[in-house]
């Protein structure tokens, strides 16, 4: 398997997790669930994405498929994620897994603080060995469902959580020349150097079953490859095709990533710099930004200028006046000014809260 991914974030669709069926077909997701179990085995960081709780909840209450409305597509969602969830946590549990439920929506992502919030424990699950299952939050999310977010839900994942992959399964094997339904003499198109215009025509309707087709595939692969992200669109049912994709080989349609993780993160956190902020650190801040490559932490701040919110991007200066560093700040300044010098210890205490120990985490920092 190769070395290039330690961190994946794999998207499966409703149409996969049921075969093409109306109901969920366990010995699917067990096989699915073994490939990810050996991938984690190997060192890989795993983040999945997973359709089917409306599908889960159609089962339950045997419902026709026919029914399309949204408010009752919000209802079987209700009653389908924790039937979902639970699933996931036995077949998970036989691999001695340990599983966290995370729903997000698109808006979730836009705000800076829930932003900031999803990012940090997303991390914090992949650093103590938990597995985050991701799931569009249907109930609340009339557009998304609609639209069959998921699949750009997964980009912005794999952006979130700097993956070098995103692998997203499905019942559509592949990107094709035309509709190979249609016409015989379709080709699979092995890869895709550039998403053009000529790409997005490619790309049809939606299934039956799912509400993402191959258009919302193209503005998933669009997105997170624009963030540094390759992306690979493969069939859900292909036998070991977890395993086979990370080891590298050709099957399905890839992506490659347009930027590294590093310029894309820059111009991420560059982009929305509040220029009138000022946080000055210490000689021994300094040193373990420049030299050490380390967070910031409140310990190092002396002192603390202009208006900024959570999640904003601040300017860090050197006691001489030089601009050191710029990055997404996890206090915004009235907190700042409260707990700069102290030890991180000490921030729960003062504030009586806290969302981490540093001012700015290293991953989240663009050295000047």
């Amino acid at each position: 398997m190769t070395h290039s991914v330690t961190r994946v974030v794999i998207k499966i669709g409703t149409n996969v997790l049921t075969a093409g069926t109306d109901r969920l077909q366990r010995p699917r997701i067990v096989a699915l669930v073994q490939q990810i179990a050996e991938a984690r085995a190997l060192g890989i960081d795993v983040v999945l994405v997973s359709s089917g709780a409306v599908a889960a909840g159609r089962e339950r209450l045997d419902f026709p498929q026919r029914r399309r409305d949204i408010p009752l597509k919000q209802l079987l969602a209700a009653v389908g994620q924790s039937r979902l969830m639970h699933l996931y946590e036995q077949i998970f549990g036989l691999y001695d897994i340990p599983v966290a439920q995370t729903l997000l929506t698109r808006d979730d992502l836009r705000d800076r603080h829930r932003y900031l919030n999803a990012r940090n424990t997303l991390l914090a699950c992949l650093s103590h060995h938990v597995l985050p299952v991701i799931n569009e939050n249907d109930v609340v999310a009339v557009s998304e469902i609609r639209l069959g977010d998921n699949d750009n839900l997964s980009a912005l994942v794999a952006n979130l959580v700097d993956a070098e992959l995103l692998l997203i399964l499905s019942d559509i094997d592949a990107l094709y020349t035309a509709d190979p339904r249609r016409d015989p003499h379709a080709r699979r198109i092995a890869i895709v150097p550039t998403i053009d215009h000529t790409i997005h025509a490619l790309a049809g309707g939606s299934n039956v079953r799912g509400t993402g087709g191959m258009a919302t595939k193209i503005q998933a692969a669009d997105l997170a490859t624009r963030g540094g992200t390759s992306v690979v669109i493969a069939a859900g049912a292909e036998p070991r095709v977890i395993n086979r994709v990370l080891a590298g080989e050709p099957i399905g349609t890839r992506f490659p990533a347009v930027a590294t993780h590093i310029e894309s993160r820059k111009r991420w956190v560059l982009a929305e710099t509040v220029l009138p902020s000022r946080v000055v650190i210490d000689a021994g801040a300094l040193r373990a930004l420049v030299d050490a490559g380390k967070s910031l932490l409140p310990a190092g701040v002396v002192t603390v200028g202009g208006t900024f919110d959570r999640g904003q991007t601040v300017r860090i200066f050197a006691e001489d006046g030089r601009e050191i560093a710029r990055g997404l700040t996890q206090y915004d300044a009235d907190e700042l000014q409260r707990i700069r010098g102290v030890r991180s210890p000490q921030i729960h205490e003062i504030l009586g809260y806290d969302f981490g120990p540093e001012v700015v985490h290293r991953d989240d920092m663009v050295l000047l």
